[in-house]
């Protein structure tokens, strides 16, 4: 049998066949070598939590409530849970209510249970582009065409939606839903502004459009600003996603869906459909967590670690960048967009970057549609300030080579994709 075909290629449903391992997933092997400065998986900083305070909540539900954390639960979720996690909501200014709550296995089997309840194959999904590679994934993976709509330094470019929508309508068609990740977006590093949230709840009135409001890092922002919810705006419309991976730990893989209730009743049955119930272990854990524990300073603790690690890549950025190349300046979370010069392809230069010990995720991930060539995300929540100086310096020497190996190819004709002092802001789309 050759290594290159799969006999069981003509026995796998449709929606499986064209699935394949996302750009991140495939760089976890080397990018996890000790040697390797990795701006690749948008890991949080875990090592900022209090863990004595985790150990004592996690002793505590396992010494108090032992026989409940350890049995099946309920699939729409522990009501005491839904309750502390309308409360997070409440902290960000987000209307919600535990009835109108669905616990999930992390944000992820949120956007895929969604996905599965709206998409029926070749359906349209309209998505900023660039987005979430695992956001792409549940609508791939449920066979959706994504299109997408570009983006600047105020978000999703509205005008551009409103053309998506009027060519979706001369086609004889209509988006099931737009998703959108409003605050310090994944992987862009920008929020949508005020103006533009109002702009597409007024558009989803007017097109009766549901919306996919996908909130990981909303109270990650560096000044402590909130941003008001689409769900504030259009209640009825939206289907707002929360997770507590980055506000507490990923390793709890505790999410959640807040939704019109015809629509929460379908995702219960989908979730216990697909795995029954969520953990009641982890589900207490994180109940015990908000109720008994500062979580908003451990926010705090979180977003001055993640301000700090960011300064100090905007300035490594700065240092060690050929002027031809441009990224976003974050106001909150974990990413910045870098673009890179015509002649790059930052898939092709990846193994060259691994071999220079220092990782990303090519732009292309981002994308359904295979742009993105020209882009990379790099994250700075996980490694320390002083890897962080040493990552950026070896992929700024990486950048240097390659640009003059292209100016060697094609002239001195590449200009620069902007100025140093205008640098931070304009297009993040390819």
């Amino acid at each position: 049998m050759r290594l290159d075909t799969d006999p069981y290629l003509a026995r796998y449903a449709a929606r499986v066949r064209g699935m394949s391992a996302s750009e991140i997933r495939a760089l976890f092997a080397v990018a996890s070598r000790p040697e390797v400065v990795s701006f690749a998986g948008g890991m949080p900083a875990t090592s900022a939590l209090d863990m004595e305070a985790v150990e004592q909540v996690a002793a505590q539900v396992i010494r108090d409530h032992g026989a409940t954390a350890l049995q099946y639960g309920g699939g729409q979720g522990r009501a005491e849970l839904r309750e502390q996690l309308a409360t997070v909501m409440h902290h960000e200014g987000i209307p919600g209510h535990a009835d109108d709550l669905v616990v999930t296995v992390g944000g992820q089997q949120a956007l895929e249970l969604v996905a599965r309840c709206f998409i029926d194959p070749g359906d349209v999904v309209l998505a900023e582009g660039p987005t979430y590679v695992g956001g792409i994934g549940a609508l791939v993976a449920n066979q959706a065409e994504v299109r997408h709509v570009p983006m600047d330094a105020d978000g999703m470019q509205i005008d551009a939606l409103e053309e998506a929508l009027a060519v979706l309508e001369r086609e004889g068609r209509q988006a099931k839903y737009v998703y959108t990740i409003p605050n310090h977006q994944n992987p862009a590093g920008v929020s949508m502004s005020v103006e533009r949230r109002h702009r597409l709840a007024a558009l989803a009135e007017t097109h009766d459009l549901m919306v996919l409001e996908d909130n990981p890092y909303g109270l990650l922002d560096f000044e402590g600003r909130t941003w008001p919810s689409l769900r504030s705006m259009i209640p009825e419309r939206v289907i707002y996603v929360g997770t507590m991976s980055k506000t507490f730990a990923p390793g709890v893989r505790t999410g959640w869906v807040a939704a019109p209730r015809p629509v929460r009743d379908k995702l219960v049955l989908l979730r216990e459909a697909a795995d029954l119930c969520p953990s009641n272990l982890t589900q207490m854990i994180v109940e015990t967590w908000l109720t008994t524990q500062p979580w908003r300073e451990q926010i705090k603790r979180f977003t001055n670690v993640y301000r700090e690690r960011s300064e100090v890549m905007l300035a490594a950025l700065d240092r060690a960048m050929p002027a031809e190349v441009a990224w976003t300046a974050p106001q909150g979370a974990f990413y910045v967009w870098l673009t890179v010069p015509p002649g790059i392809d930052t898939s092709d230069l990846l193994a060259k970057a691994i071999a220079s010990r220092v990782a990303y995720v090519p732009g292309r991930g981002f994308y359904g549609d295979g742009t993105g060539g020209d882009q990379m995300r790099l994250c700075f929540s996980y490694p320390p300030t002083e890897r962080i100086d040493e990552g950026v310096d070896r992929l700024g020497e990486l950048l240097h080579t390659e640009l003059e190996l292209v100016r060697a190819v094609f002239g001195d004709t590449t200009p620069p994709l902007r100025a140093r002092s205008s640098q931070r802001g304009g297009s993040v789309g390819g």
